[in-house]
């Protein structure tokens, strides 16, 4: 899947931005969160989050259900490297194994599981 984050700023400005954001805040992440273009989800209102480390893909699911207003009946999937990361890892964890190369973890959430 394309990020809109990345055809609206360049690679250098990526990479410029993730090395400012780890120097000042060595114990946070930065991700980048969209919508998945085939979901019936609304758009979340921020992209950019600056997440702690130690905090689980749960709680970061639930941070993402409440800015976007979904109710807890209904299904909210992450999506870090076209798969679902297990619920209880970290988002450091994350960060480790699926950062892109600019410094950003790209994630993207649907309504529904979209493979299948």
């Amino acid at each position: 899947m394309k990020f809109s984050f990345k055809e609206l700023h360049t690679f250098e400005q990526r990479h410029a931005d993730s090395t400012k954001i780890k120097k000042k805040y060595p114990k946070r992440i930065p991700v980048v969160v969209e919508r998945h273009p085939n979901s019936q989800v609304v758009d979340i209102d921020k992209h950019k989050f600056l997440v702690p480390d130690d905090i689980t893909v749960a709680q970061f699911l639930w941070i993402i259900r409440k800015r976007i207003s979904l109710s807890e009946e209904k299904a909210l999937f992450l999506f870090v490297g076209n798969t679902i990361p297990q619920s209880s890892s970290t988002i450091g964890q994350l960060y480790t194994d699926c950062c892109d190369d600019d410094g950003f973890l790209y994630a993207y959430y649907s309504g529904e599981n979209s493979f299948g």
